[in-house]
């Protein structure tokens, strides 16, 4: 027990001076970057580049004239980039004295070459007319949708597409309702009722008693 309160009293003593030193150590490393990021051909302010903190889910962008400013720790990776310019990464030195640090950074453009295109004529205007007129558009979404809401093509899908989830559970809740409505006394046949006969009739018509597979 005595060695308990003498390793308790020792933690007490020593941990808030430990994370003394630790913070002054963060405090000492934090350094505010700031600077600005030009072309190298023509030293014009490049805006909205990124400048991100490599490793580290956190960054800025430069302003209109190339200006950014971000709080990085000493030893810190940054990265530059830009689209139609070459990535650059700069390193926050260790040993800088103060908590400031301005740089200038250039950027190249970045050339990419694409393979070549080669157009070449037809030989001849009648394979020209014959190949243009037979060449086979696909139908956009606004003409698939035309086709879908045809009324032949929705008679043919109702007649063969199966029955997704909700028709099947609206079915088997119909069914319940009405078992449960009848509950203790015998359904009605509507063999005589032409309300009826008018709804077998229509459904017969939609196709509604073919098999779907």
């Amino acid at each position: 027990m005595k060695k308990f309160l003498q390793y308790t009293f020792i933690a007490v003593c020593f941990l808030p001076s430990a994370a003394r030193a630790q913070f002054e150590t963060i405090k000492d490393s934090v350094v505010q970057l700031y600077g600005v990021v030009m072309t190298a051909d023509s030293l014009q302010g490049l805006q909205s580049v990124t400048v991100m903190v490599k490793g580290q889910n956190r960054g800025t962008v430069t302003n209109r004239q190339g200006v950014f400013s971000i709080v990085v720790l000493k030893g810190d990776q940054i990265t530059f980039s830009s689209v139609g310019y070459k990535p650059k990464e700069l390193t926050i030195p260790k040993n800088i004295e103060g908590t400031d640090y301005s740089v200038i950074q250039l950027m190249v453009t970045d050339t990419i070459y694409l393979p070549a295109t080669v157009l070449k004529p037809r030989p001849r205007r009648e394979q020209f007319e014959r190949d243009f007129l037979n060449t086979q558009v696909p139908a956009d979404n606004l003409e698939i949708a035309r086709q879908n809401n045809d009324e032949a093509k929705r008679k043919v899908l109702m007649a063969y597409l199966p029955r997704d989830g909700q028709e099947s559970n609206r079915n088997h809740l119909i069914k319940q309702s009405n078992k449960i409505y009848y509950t203790g006394q015998n359904a009605p046949i509507n063999l005589l009722n032409p309300s009826a006969w008018n709804e077998f009739v229509k459904a017969w018509k939609r196709g509604d008693f073919k098999s779907k597979k």
